[in-house]
């Protein structure tokens, strides 16, 4: 990969542990990889969400942790920061929402400050029918 990428800083240096280099290996018992959001099985909806926020093509993360995290599988997903982590739980949690269920069926918990306000799933959900069903709370302690 070249130094213009926006994963290294200008001395090519990734900044991460040698394993989470682009071309670094990666352990997983899960084989499937999926390189494109169509191939997702994803709902409508979320899909218009998905390239209304701007993204093209799954990242490694997502090509790798959406799929089990949906069938409910138990997911440790590490990566980089600005890799897609956090729209990769964001989708593998609203792919099962059903709008009319009046009820809530998700909670997120976030440890920091910066994860709490991220709002990769209100942005996701924005360009579909889930408007509806999402309600964001931010509360954090001054």
């Amino acid at each position: 990969m070249s130094s213009e990428s926006s994963d290294f800083n200008r001395d090519g240096d990734h900044g991460g542990p040698e394993v989470m280099e682009p071309g670094g290996i990666i352990e997983s018992n899960w084989t499937e990889i999926t390189d494109n959001f169509d191939d997702m099985n994803l709902k409508e909806a979320l899909l218009r969400g998905i390239y209304a926020y701007g993204f093209e093509k799954p990242s490694a993360i997502q090509q790798r942790a959406i799929i089990p995290c949906i069938k409910g599988y138990d997911v440790i997903a590490q990566a980089q920061s600005g890799t897609g982590k956090t729209a990769t739980f964001a989708i593998s949690i609203l792919q099962p929402l059903d709008i009319e269920q009046k009820e809530t069926q998700a909670l997120v918990l976030a440890p920091t400050r910066e994860l709490a306000q991220q709002k990769v799933i209100m942005a996701l959900g924005l360009h579909g029918s889930y408007l509806p069903c999402l309600h964001w709370r931010h509360q954090c302690p001054q």
